[in-house]
């Protein structure tokens, strides 16, 4: 970084380095689009937190398959960002230099690429599922919570793929709301609703996994209408 700032400076490349004055429309550019997305951020991890406490109620065994079955979730993460940081700065570059049509083309194409990454090891792992348990326990009970919940979720890897991306395709237009209202509807439908089945009508593992599925697919839904939305890719000044 250092010897990156000192060619910088030196004026070979062509750029000219200065101390600026603070401006405050920079900073509500910026925060506009960073408060919203570290709220998404929140959101998701306490999304998991809710529902592990709904699990919590079935007993130790079902907390142990859904922790290990759960951190298969997490790990798409990582993936999807990779593919997402690159979309937003690509998508942020072409809304600001006034190619819309090339950024929406880059935000459904990265979508759809999360999708069919995060699809495909969820298809495996729902037809598989023990090839990720196993790594981790040998407990019949354990295992068949797991099982449980991974035959359910893991094919809605695809809806976490493209609504993880899209959310970030939305970012790069400058517009961060439409995702959190994503994250907000995943939050209630999976942790309140989940809570509901569970400690209102006694469902199991199959329906709290159920109503996880249905949060993924409602998130990936809403960011489809947000990168459907004709004033998602107009430019804003």
């Amino acid at each position: 970084m250092l010897f990156l700032l000192r060619y910088m400076a030196s004026g070979q490349s062509g750029l000219t380095l200065r101390i600026a004055r603070l401006r405050g429309a920079i900073f509500a550019d910026m925060l506009k689009v960073g408060i919203p997305t570290a709220l998404n951020a929140v959101l998701t991890n306490l999304t998991v937190i809710l529902v592990t406490g709904a699990v919590g109620l079935f007993g130790t065994s079902a907390l142990a398959g859904y922790g290990i079955s759960s951190r298969l979730d997490y790990i798409m993460i990582p993936l999807l960002f990779g593919i997402s940081t690159a979309t937003l700065t690509m998508v942020g570059v072409n809304m600001g230099a006034g190619q819309t049509a090339r950024a929406r083309k880059i935000g459904w194409i990265s979508g759809v690429l999360g999708m069919v990454m995060t699809g495909t090891i969820g298809v495996l792992v729902a037809i598989f599922p023990t090839s990720w348990l196993d790594l981790f326990s040998h407990d019949a009970e354990v295992v068949r919570e797991g099982m449980i919940y991974l035959r359910i979720v893991a094919p809605a890897y695809c809806a976490l793929g493209f609504g993880f991306v899209a959310s970030f395709a939305a970012q790069g237009t400058g517009r961060a709301m439409g995702p959190l209202a994503a994250a907000l509807a995943r939050i209630v439908i999976a942790a309140g609703g989940g809570w509901i089945a569970v400690a209102s009508f006694g469902a199991g593992m199959a329906g709290l996994a159920g109503m996880v599925t249905v949060s993924l697919t409602a998130y990936a839904v809403i960011c489809a209408l947000i990168m459907l939305s004709p004033s998602t890719w107009r430019p804003e000044h």
